[in-house]
């Protein structure tokens, strides 16, 4: 029986999981259709992994091409795949004159219009510089009908909200003459508009899209066959070996799942699908409330776009506006991702305490001897992608030998001996760079598929095994369509704001309110901590997350993101913030985008795997997520936590760190309504205020809130004492 606990502890069903997520997954939701159109989308799905597979290993094309094949891909599958409506979608139609393979034939001539028009642009590259500026009427004709259709498609993948922003965007820059004051500009022709979104680099083919064709597939591809081959099954299990145990098991191991599972996966909801299909249950069972334990898991998931080394699109994004290694961004990462978890933590680990949830019983619990014994080979290429990436390689080689190794260990007969001379091989070859010789690199690849190829052949295992492996490809191509298509909307924006000048309007009128409330309060309050330049940061830094959060409502983070950095970052950038660190800041509060309602799709997905109220489980989630709020303040005001960033000093770094983990833990027990006693009300409101004064992390400061914090701790400590046995 202990046995079979165990097994039920950590393992998952790879076909459950992917229909979950395309249950729960708006961007994984496709159409119904027969099974001949089936195989030719798995097709085109397939080979948009291999491309990328190749590509990443062997070299990528020239830029706009490479943009332009991927485009092309994307665009054009939305188009089979996702239904004009839902409710057309969820039906499966027969094959017939008006619906060839069950797909409408509109749907068919918008997918060759779209790819034609997505590959047109590297087709006339030679000639591109000599347009620019002067585009013929056929470069408007195409360039329109990649806008057009470009936008209904990302309608289809994703929702309503990114598009409307992007018509929006549109209109102010055809019809600027006719708005007031700041935001007046001459307005823009529709061709004039066309050449910069369609033709230049500053719009649809702009660093958005070559950042999710460059590095984001690589990425999320490896995740996908990382989990595949049983990665995620061994962090489960040892998150639930170390966590399982404690005051509220089942929830701290949702965490600690979370945290280990977001090391290589960058998305939300395939995060919480799947550690949540094995920790909502428990934890439904050990006494949380339906609605809590969806929270608790969406809120731990959404940490995976934030935890190194695989971060979410975001994090690629930033590599290339701020021209930094990828390396130089992961670990920037660590000490942010690390409070993200430990503010989650703190408000389970009350909450638990409050309503006496025990932990998991000895019997429960997974042996952690047993657990690495079984899955240890998948390390392996989390190993390899990690040394490749930090000896100085780009991250798409790096990804590449994480994606060969997991094909490796799933194929190979002999999975410890092929894991273990994997290692040794990519240990030894890229920090002496033997792997930047000619040739070394295919030498290399040769001899793991050799492997693959013995392993394929001498096991009665092998067909299945492979068509495990071409199903993974398959589904890592899926993810990648919405993020393809919601960047190239991006870029739509982008370049609206990069054509009018917006965003530096934008900025000014920000800092302009900020400075006037900053003077305002000052006057009125003067005994404050804060000077007027630190009170005038703090109030852009207020906007700015207010601003993040509102527009994560209706936008994915990756758009958000790129929204926020385009238009907030130079607001930023005015007030002496260094770009690391304002993109961080814009980063961090992104992250919420996943669990902040209406939209909230990591929080919907937890909801539908319990059984919860969506919306619910959507404002508990926020409420969970609050706990770390202060964060990216701390990291603003004293920039050594984030290591990377420039003057970082050991110091600054210890007592911005001890703030931020102290601030976490008073407005952690603020929500909760717990210490290590309960809290009354004014305890409650002063707990909470103490943890403000610290995010400046001076000792000034810090010494305010716990001065404010002091009678609250005084009297938990008396009834701590009180609830010790005499």
């Amino acid at each position: 029986m202990q046995a079979q606990t165990q097994t039920i502890s950590t393992e998952t069903d790879a076909a459950k999981l992917a229909q979950l997520e395309s249950e729960l997954d708006p961007e994984m939701r496709f159409r119904r259709i027969p099974h001949g159109t089936t195989i030719l989308v798995g097709g085109l799905l397939l080979a948009l992994s291999a491309f990328h597979y190749y590509t990443a290993g062997f070299g990528l094309l020239r830029e706009v091409t490479h943009r332009g094949v991927h485009l092309a891909f994307v665009l054009g599958l939305i188009f089979l795949v996702f239904a004009a409506r839902k409710s057309d979608g969820d039906k499966l139609h027969a094959s017939t004159l008006l619906r060839p393979g069950g797909v409408p034939i509109y749907d068919w001539v918008c997918a060759v219009a779209v790819a034609a028009a997505s590959l047109y642009v590297p087709w006339i590259f030679e000639d591109l510089a000599f347009r620019v500026g002067n585009p013929t009427t056929l470069d408007v004709i195409m360039g329109t009908i990649a806008i057009v259709l470009m936008i209904e498609a990302t309608r289809r993948s994703i929702g309503w909200g990114l598009p409307l922003i992007a018509v929006v965007a549109i209109l102010y820059a055809l019809y600027g003459n006719w708005f007031p004051g700041i935001f007046l500009h001459p307005g823009a022709s529709w061709p004039v508009l066309v050449n910069h979104l369609y033709l230049t680099s500053q719009g649809i083919y702009g660093v958005a899209l070559g950042v999710v064709a460059t590095y984001v597939f690589h990425f999320v591809l490896f995740g996908v066959l990382a989990t595949r081959i049983g990665l995620g099954r061994l962090f489960l299990g040892v998150a639930a070996s170390l966590a399982g145990r404690f005051a509220g098991g089942p929830a701290k191991i949702s965490i600690f799942g979370s945290a280990l599972f977001g090391m290589i996966s960058g998305s939300s909801v395939a995060n919480t699908v799947t550690v949540g299909s094995l920790t909502i249950p428990m934890m439904i069972r050990l006494g949380y409330q339906r609605h809590f334990a969806a929270a608790i898991e969406s809120t731990a998931a959404t940490g995976g776009q934030i935890t190194p080394p695989i971060m979410g699109a975001a994090a690629f994004l930033m590599v290339e506006f701020l021209n930094l290694p990828y390396a130089t961004i992961v670990i920037a990462a660590i000490v942010p991702a690390f409070m993200h978890f430990f503010g989650v933590l703190m408000q389970v680990h009350l909450e638990a305490k409050r309503t006496g949830m025990r932990g998991l019983t000895d019997a429960e619990i997974p042996k952690l001897r047993e657990v690495f014994a079984r899955d240890w080979p998948t390390i392996a290429p989390l190993f390899s992608l990690i040394v490749v990436l930090f000896t100085g390689y780009t991250p798409y080689l790096a990804a590449f030998w994480g994606i060969t190794g997991c094909m490796v260990v799933g194929l190979a007969r002999w999975r410890g001996a092929s894991a273990l001379a994997l290692m040794v091989a990519i240990g030894v070859a890229a920090p002496t760079e033997i792997l930047r010789l000619p040739g070394a690199n295919l030498v290399l690849t040769l001899a793991a598929f050799a492997v693959m190829a013995h392993g394929i052949l001498s096991s009665t295992e092998g067909r299945r095994r492979v068509n495990e492996m071409v199903d993974a490809f398959i589904l890592g191509a899926k993810y990648a369509i919405g993020v393809g298509a919601a960047a190239a909307t991006v870029g739509v924006i982008v370049g609206v704001v990069t054509l009018t000048g917006v965003g530096f309007k934008i900025s000014w009128i920000v800092t302009s309110l900020a400075d006037q409330w900053a003077n305002g309060i000052l006057g009125t309050l003067p005994f404050l901590p804060f000077d007027v330049k630190s009170a005038t940061l703090f109030f852009t830094l207020v906007l700015t997350g207010i601003v993040c959060i509102l527009l994560g409502c209706g936008v994915p983070t990756t758009a958000n993101y790129i929204i926020m950095v385009t238009v907030a970052a130079p607001a930023l950038g005015l007030l002496g913030v260094t770009p690391l660190v304002a993109h961080f800041f814009v980063f961090y509060y992104g992250v919420l985008a996943d669990i902040t309602p209406p939209v909230a799709i990591s929080a919907y997905a937890g909801a539908s795997m319990a059984g919860a109220d969506p919306f619910r489980t959507g404002n508990t989630a926020f409420r969970l997520a609050l706990g770390k709020v202060l964060v990216p303040f701390v990291f603003v005001f004293s920039p050594s936590m984030l290591i990377m960033a420039p003057g970082f000093t050991w110091m600054e770094f210890l007592g911005s760190t001890a703030a931020c983990l102290i601030s976490i833990a008073s407005l952690s027990a603020a929500f909760a309504g717990w210490l290590v006693a309960p809290l009354a009300r004014w305890e409650r409101l002063l707990i909470g205020f103490s943890a403000m004064p610290m995010i400046l992390a001076t000792p000034a400061s810090m010494a305010v809130g716990l001065v404010l914090a002091a009678p609250v701790l005084i009297r938990q400590a008396g009834a701590a004492k009180r609830q010790l046995p005499a």
